[in-house]
């Protein structure tokens, strides 16, 4: 009887706990450059969708929300009319929030005003950052910060353009979600290098 060796455990950032859908999204998708503006657009959906709840929430919802906001093509999302939101706030694939749900289709709107402005979202919301995502290296989940002058200067753009769910945290958090902002922890395998 041969001794298989033991497995090499793979360090990662305390909060992707060892459920699947959430290791996938921390290993191939959390603080990664996103310059694809549907994916900025369905970040930014997702993240005002979480205010108040756990990401796990939304998460698993993911595939419920891309369903129901046309795939989050922002052109078909600020079409959205009364009716559809009524619809909308009766799919339990999403969290029924009618603030929630109505911002989003003004997001819409907003996001397509900002895309005629500045050419798109993602020249728009990566001058927040000089271009390039931003490493903190922080050694432990509580050296992440909640907000920065950098999501707060996010935050008061897009309100200043009419956009709904983007407070400092939310800002934030969708900051990290697409790379603007690199928030591995030291010792994650993930963690930046350089």
């Amino acid at each position: 009887m041969s001794v298989q060796p033991p497995k090499r455990t793979v360090e990662r950032c305390g909060w992707a706990t060892g459920e699947p859908l959430y290791l996938r999204y921390h290993d191939e998708e959390w603080g990664r450059p996103v310059h694809d503006d549907r994916r900025l657009f369905e970040f930014l959906v997702l993240e005002g969708a979480q205010a108040g709840l756990s990401w796990w929430t939304i998460l698993r919802k993911r595939e419920g929300y891309r369903k129901a906001f046309a795939d989050f093509d922002p052109l078909r999302v600020s079409r959205f009319r009364p009716a559809r939101i009524e619809t909308l706030l009766r799919n339990d694939g999403i969290v029924r929030n009618r603030a929630k749900v109505t911002s989003a289709v003004a997001n819409a709107r907003a996001f397509l005003e900002v895309q005629r402005e500045h050419g798109s979202f993602d020249a728009f919301v990566w001058g927040f950052v000089g271009g390039k995502p931003i490493r903190r290296h922080p050694r432990t989940l509580k050296d992440v910060p909640a907000t920065t002058p950098e999501s707060d200067a996010l935050s008061t753009a897009l309100r200043a353009r009419g956009f709904g769910f983007v407070g400092s945290t939310i800002c934030y958090a969708f900051m990290q979600a697409c790379g603007l902002v690199d928030d591995h922890v030291q010792g994650c395998f993930l963690a930046a290098k350089g």
